[in-house]
């Protein structure tokens, strides 16, 4: 058994696609070994800043491929088939051989079994799959017209510890790589990867990422709990983090505690986004002064933790002097500097988007019953930090930074919490608003912004949403169904459009409400797969869907998936098939004109009038329901129909020669497939035998 080993060796690549690519090229070169036949035991890929490793264990040094019959045209097909055949395949007639299939009679012909070595076969696609790779972003560089994430230095290639030979663009493979990446002269020669590994980590350098990120791990929990702090969970930081070493140290710096009175998400977002760096929290969970650092190499004089905390400090100083300025100011006289702000082209200002919210959202404050002057004062001001040098700074804390003002400028706290959270959800897991006006910001935002750009038909495409407006969408259909309210979601959006044509805003989309529509219920559809409800019952949902009754349509569609397989779901979905069957089936059968009105005088058995009474009885109880309906309980109710459901069919004779009474007796059972239906459409369910 031999191995498969390659590192490509280049300048840094960032951590992000460094990561991709190591993954791809693996996978990459998974497929391509299962094409050719090429069997291993263990394969894996690693990465340093300036490596990229693809490993391939358990190697056999030669592939047998067996004889095998290829199927070619049927035997009566025209000759230009046959001969197309012979060409692709390289064969001739003799060769050939008839056999007949359960399709009919074909030509076959039977390969030849032939031995090739895994060494010329590695030689002649490496270089293809590795000129396949499409980066996100890639460069030029010197005369060279390789494509590259960053200038690519040198191949190693190897194979039962022999070079396998070949040439990528202007690099020749070889055995060989540099130890040093600063110093391009000091090569060395490696006949493994085992070998390859071990001198690099008595170097101190970690070829592989997720022993890098152990280390990492280890040595924070050990400074951790040393000083009794804590970080926070930060899966993305921490592995950009390991991508950016090879030689991980951790250490523990501060800066000035002067600082600590600015906002914390300013602090955390300075440490964390601008400079890589761990914030450190107290058991309390307030934010220290403490941070910690990933390094490349060792701080012997102490140089590296002195620089940092004096890049960290000089950061801060700058951001003490904006929160300085900026809180002050006052917010309402600040919303006139929205008119220089331009929303996006053709949708105004974000002056005149802020008024658009005002009345929306007094709309959505009458829903809600809370208090319309809040609501208005909160849309008025939500959009004045992004005047702030603090939010010019730090784009990512808008609404946070105006939540800070607003509080400090003595604002109730209920604008100022709306105001912070106005851009929540961020994603499906994320939070959401849950307060009243917090939630009727949110949803006034985001209404005013899909309106927006779907009237001007800046839609997503199916591989590109440049404005989010699939996260927007997702974001008001979580508020709503998280909150457990029904809002008039449709006519909020009729009224959006009417705020945006009393501005003078003339919309080029003539399908604006019907599009919003369709991708409204499409991201509500994304949304019940990702709680894991049924296919066939959010079809059967979706058939139903109104936007006034989000919460509605979601609570039926879970509750249903809950019970759908119990005895309660077995006896709903029975009793609807049974009757909507033999509707179906007579209603083919015979012209008959079914009017909803069934009469009862016309009965001529106990089960008709058992079924009637039944049927009534679960209308009563949807008339006397409000919205606060237990959608459990409405299924139940539901299945209680069964025993009067099979009775009536079981006794009754429903194609009856009697006109009226074959009339009547189908209008009872539309009857109950439409009590069925205020539910939901029962008939796209699928029983286990479908």
């Amino acid at each position: 058994m031999s191995e498969f080993f390659l590192e490509l060796f280049s300048e840094e690549i960032p951590a992000g696609l460094q990561k991709n690519l190591r993954e791809k090229l693996l996978e990459e070169f998974q497929k391509i070994f299962v094409e050719k036949s090429i069997k291993s035991k263990k394969s894996f890929s690693l990465s340093t800043p300036n490596r990229i490793v693809i490993v391939f264990e358990g190697l056999d040094k030669q592939i047998k491929i067996k004889s095998e019959e290829v199927k070619g045209p049927k035997t009566n097909a025209p000759d230009q088939a046959l001969e197309g055949f012979l060409r692709s395949n390289r064969i001739e007639k003799k060769d050939l051989f008839k056999s007949k299939t359960e399709r009919g009679e074909f030509y076959f012909y039977k390969t030849k079994p032939k031995t090739l070595k895994t060494h010329d076969l590695l030689i002649e696609f490496i270089p293809n799959l590795l000129g396949s790779y499409q980066w996100k972003k890639s460069m030029k560089w010197g005369e060279f017209d390789l494509n590259w994430g960053r200038p690519l230095k040198s191949i190693m290639a190897i194979f039962d510890k022999k070079i396998i030979d070949f040439k990528f663009h202007h690099l020749y493979s070889s055995n060989s790589t540099y130890i040093d990446k600063d110093f391009e002269d000091k090569k060395k020669i490696f006949v493994n990867f085992k070998t390859y590994e071990k001198y690099f980590e008595n170097q101190g350098n970690i070829i592989d990422h997720d022993k890098r990120e152990k280390l990492i791990s280890k040595q924070f929990s050990k400074i951790l709990n040393k000083n009794h702090l804590t970080i926070q969970d930060n899966f993305r930081l921490m592995d950009e983090v390991v991508n950016l070493v090879e030689n991980p140290n951790i250490l523990l710096c501060k800066f000035d505690k002067k600082f600590l009175s600015i906002p914390r998400e300013i602090l955390i977002l300075t440490l964390q986004s601008h400079q890589k760096y761990f914030p450190t929290f107290s058991n309390k969970n307030e934010i220290t002064n403490e941070f910690l650092i990933v390094t490349n190499k060792k701080d012997q004089k102490g140089l590296i933790k002195v620089g940092n905390q004096r890049v960290v400090d000089a950061r801060l100083s700058d951001a003490e002097f904006f929160w300085n300025k900026d809180k002050t100011q006052n917010l309402v006289k600040k919303v006139s500097e929205l008119k220089s702000m331009n929303f996006f082209k053709g949708l105004g200002t974000y002056f005149d988007k802020v008024q658009r919210m005002r009345k929306l959202g007094g709309m959505i404050s009458d829903e809600l019953l809370i208090s319309k002057e809040k609501v208005e004062l909160s849309a008025s001001i939500c959009k004045t930090d992004l005047t702030s040098d603090l939010v010019g700074e730090f784009p990512e804390l808008q609404g946070i930074m105006g939540g800070h003002f607003s509080t400090h400028q003595g604002f109730d706290k209920d604008i100022s919490l709306a105001i912070t959270e106005q851009y929540l959800p961020i994603g499906l897991n994320s939070r959401i608003s849950k307060k009243p006006f917090s939630v009727a910001l949110s949803i006034t935002d985001k209404i005013d912004t899909l309106v927006g750009f779907f009237g001007i038909n800046e839609k997503p495409t199916s591989s590109k949403d440049p404005f989010a407006l699939r996260r927007i969408a997702l974001g008001i259909i979580r508020t709503v169904i998280e909150n457990k309210k029904n809002l008039k979601i449709n006519d909020l959006l009729i009224y959006s459009s009417s705020l945006y044509k009393d501005q003078g805003h003339n919309f080029i989309n003539e399908n604006l409400q019907k599009e919003l529509l369709s991708f409204l219920k499409d991201r509500f559809k994304y949304y019940l797969k990702e709680k894991e409800i049924r296919f066939d019952i959010i079809d059967a949902s979706i058939t139903s869907f109104s936007l006034n009754k989000l919460f509605s349509s979601f609570e039926k569609a879970r509750s249903l998936n809950k019970i759908i397989n119990n005895q309660v779901g077995v006896d709903i979905t029975s009793s609807y098939k049974r009757a909507s069957n033999i509707l179906d089936s007579e209603m083919k059968n015979q012209e008959v004109e079914i009017t909803n009105t069934t009469d009862p005088s016309n009965f001529k058995t106990d089960f008709e009038k058992n079924l009637y009474n039944k049927i009534n009885e679960i209308k009563k109880y949807y008339l006397a329901i409000n919205n606060d309906e237990n959608y459990e309980q409405s299924l139940s109710i539901l299945a209680g129909a069964k025993k009067e459901v099979f009775e009536f069919f079981d006794n009754v004779k429903v194609n009856e020669e009697n006109e009226i009474l074959r009339k009547n007796r189908l209008e009872l059972i539309n009857m109950l497939c439409k009590t069925f239906q205020n539910f939901i459409n029962f008939g796209l369910l699928k029983t286990n035998n479908e």
